[in-house]
C-alpha cells in the first residue's frame, strides 16, 4: 500500500499553534494533580475522616498515589494505541479519560452524605486520571519531538513540561484567591471544590484545541504502523531500555512533586507556615520551572544531553539533604522560597534535557509506549508516592528534612541511568543533532 503524501513543512506560526494545542491537555492534568496535593487536608476531612490528621492525610495521599499506579497500565494500553492509530486520535482519547476523572473528583458528595461510596468514587476518578496520564506525557513529548525543527528538538520537547508549570501558577493563584475570599470553615466545607470546578470549565476549550491537531508528518510517512501485539513484543525485547529510562525519570518526577504538589502540605503541616506563604512559594516555583525548562532543553541542543544530566544529578546528590536541613533548622517563608528556587533550577535544567533524551533512546516504532511506560513506572514508584513517602519519613524519623533523603535516592538513580543510556557516543550525537 502506497504511503500517504506528506504535506509541505509547517510554517513557524503553525508550529507555535501546534505546540499550544498539543500541550493544552497537560494543563488540565497538572492543574488537577496540584489541587489534589494542595487541598489534601480538606479532601481528607471530606472523603477520608479518620481518628487523626496524620491518618486522614495518609489515606488521602494513598489515593493520590493510587492514580500513579495505574499509569504503567495506561502507558502500555494507550501508548500502544497511539503508536498504532496516530498521535492525534490517541491524545483525544487520553483527554476524554482525564476529563472524566476530573469531573468525578469535583462533583462527588462527601463521606457524611453518601458514606463509603464517596471515597470509592474519588478513587475511581484518580484511577481514570492515572490511566490516561500514563500515555498523555509520552504522546505529547513524542508529538513535539516529531514536529520540531532540526537542532531544536530539546527546546520543542521542553514545552511539554513547561506547559504544566502554567497550570501550577494558575492553580496557586486561584487557591490564594479562595483563601483570601473565604473563611477556613467555608474552605473546609465546600470552598476547596471551587478550583476543581474552574478546571472543569476548561475542558470544552481543551477538547476543541485537541480536535484541531494535525497528525505529524513523521508518523504519516511510515508505511508500517505496528499492531498492539507487535508493540508489546518490542517492549519485552527492549525491557532494559525501559528500566533504565524509568531510573532516569526518577530524578525529575521526584523533584517535581516535591517542589510543587507536596510543598503546600509541607509548608503548612511540617514547617507550620501559613497557607498564604505556601501558595506564594508554589506560585513562584511554577514561574521558575517555566523559565528553566526551555533553557535546559535549548542548552541540551547545544552541548548535549549527557553533560546537563550528569551535572544536575551530582549537584542534587550533594545538596538535597543539606538544603532541606538548613530549611528545617529555622523554617521561614524566605528560606522555603530560596531552597525551592534552587531545586527548581536543578529540576528545570535536568528535565529539559531528560525528556527529549528519553524520546531519543526509545525504538522509533514504539516510541510513545516505550517513553510512556518508562515515565509511568518512575512516576508510580517515585514521584507519585513522594507526598506519602515524605509524610511517612518525617513521622518515623522525626526529621523534618527527611524528604531530602528521598530526593537524593532519586538523583542517584538518575545519574546511574544517564551513565548507562548515554554511554555510547552515537546516542549523544543523535541527541545533539536533532535527528528524529
Amino acid at each position: 500500500m502506497a504511503a500517504r503524501p506528506i504535506d509541505p513543512p509547517s510554517r513557524p506560526a503553525s508550529k507555535v499553534a501546534a505546540v499550544l494545542r498539543v500541550t493544552s491537555g497537560n494543563f488540565l492534568e497538572q492543574f488537577d494533580f496540584f489541587l489534589f496535593g494542595f487541598y489534601a487536608a480538606d479532601i481528607g476531612k471530606t472523603f477520608f475522616p479518620a481518628s487523626s490528621e496524620f491518618a486522614s492525610l495518609m489515606l488521602t495521599f494513598a489515593v493520590f498515589g493510587a492514580g500513579f499506579l495505574m499509569r504503567p497500565l495506561g502507558a502500555v494500553v494507550l501508548g500502544a494505541y497511539i503508536d498504532t492509530v496516530g498521535r492525534r486520535k490517541g491524545l483525544i482519547v487520553t483527554l476524554a479519560l482525564m476529563a472524566s476523572g476530573t469531573l468525578l473528583i469535583a462533583c462527588v458528595p462527601g463521606y457524611a452524605t453518601i458514606g463509603l461510596l464517596a471515597p470509592l468514587l474519588v478513587l475511581i476518578g484518580r484511577l481514570l486520571q492515572g490511566f490516561s496520564a500514563g500515555a498523555e506525557l509520552g504522546g505529547v513529548s513524542v508529538y513535539l519531538a516529531e514536529i520540531s525543527t532540526p537542532g531544536n528538538k530539546g527546546f520543542y520537547v521542553s514545552w511539554q513540561s513547561a506547559s504544566q508549570q502554567v497550570s501550577i501558577v494558575i492553580a496557586a493563584a486561584l487557591g490564594f484567591a479562595v483563601r483570601e475570599a473565604l473563611s477556613a470553615a467555608e474552605i473546609d466545607a465546600w470552598g476547596w471544590r471551587i478550583p476543581f470546578f474552574v478546571g472543569c470549565l476548561t475542558i470544552p476549550v481543551i477538547f476543541f484545541l485537541r480536535r484541531t491537531l494535525q497528525e505529524t508528518d513523521e508518523f504519516r510517512a511510515r508505511t508500517h504502523h505496528p499492531r498492539t501485539a507487535e508493540v508489546l513484543r518490542s517492549m519485552v525485547t527492549n525491557w532494559r531500555v525501559v528500566i533504565a529510562g524509568m531510573l532516569m525519570v526518577a530524578m525529575t518526577t521526584t523533584a517535581f512533586y516535591l517542589i510543587t504538589v507536596y510543598t503546600p502540605t509541607f509548608g503548612r503541616s511540617v514547617l507550620h507556615l501559613t497557607s498564604r506563604d505556601a501558595l506564594i512559594v508554589t506560585f513562584f516555583i511554577g514561574i521558575s520551572n517555566f523559565v528553566w525548562l526551555p533553557i535546559g532543553g535549548a542548552l541540551s541542543d547545544r552541548i548535549g544531553r549527557k553533560p546537563i544530566l550528569v551535572a544536575t544529578t551530582i549537584v542534587t546528590i550533594l545538596t538535597a539533604y543539606p538544603m532541606m536541613a538548613w530549611l528545617a533548622s529555622a523554617a521561614s517563608f524566605s528560606r522555603l522560597l530560596e531552597v525551592e528556587l534552587v531545586l527548581s533550577a536543578l529540576y528545570g535544567l535536568y528535565n529539559g534535557a531528560m525528556v527529549v533524551g528519553l524520546t531519543e533512546v526509545m525504538p522509533v516504532q514504539v516510541r510513545v509506549v516505550g517513553f510512556s511506560l518508562a515515565y509511568s513506572l518512575a512516576t508510580a514508584l517515585f514521584g507519585g508516592l513522594t507526598p506519602a513517602i515524605s509524610t511517612w519519613m518525617i513521622e518515623v524519623t522525626r526529621d523534618k528534612a527527611a524528604p531530602g533523603y528521598w530526593l537524593t535516592v532519586a538523583a542517584i538513580c538518575g545519574l546511574v541511568a544517564t551513565l548507562i543510556l548515554f554511554r555510547k557516543s552515537s546516542v549523544e550525537r543523535r541527541a545533539t543533532s536533532g535527528v528524529h
